[in-house]
């Protein structure tokens, strides 16, 4: 069992669920801060274009997709996804991962036809 005196201080207002993640190693975004840096159009250092494939387990992303107010609006093609929000869905090869789910998601999308990428 790993001592919480090891690890440090936590400071007060810090939460339950980031105390947890914080003596598991992982840290947790704030509530209410954006996981996606819209200057390099990545998340977790993954950027966030490419190859993606849909998964039902461990996923790289948890996301959701919405029609209004997304986090990136995505832009679905079959080849050159080499911009920000553009993304291949594929089955083999995949540059990240993604699940959908209907809570919690690490970000929300919106599908477009034109101009893909952050706000």
């Amino acid at each position: 069992m790993i001592s919480l005196a090891l690890l440090g201080p936590v400071p007060a207002e810090q939460s339950a669920e980031n105390r947890r993640a914080a003596d598991a190693g992982h840290a947790m975004p704030d509530a209410g801060e954006n996981v996606i840096d819209a200057g390099s159009c990545t998340c977790r250092g993954i950027p966030l274009k490419g190859r993606v494939k849909v998964v039902s387990a461990f996923p790289d992303f948890k996301i959701k997709a919405v029609t209004a107010f997304p986090d990136i609006r995505v832009q679905t093609v079959t080849s050159h996804p080499d911009a920000c929000g553009k993304w291949q869905f594929v089955d083999a090869f995949p540059d990240f991962t993604v699940q959908y789910v209907d809570a919690f998601p690490d970000f929300t999308v919106q599908f477009v036809e034109h101009f893909p990428g952050t706000k």
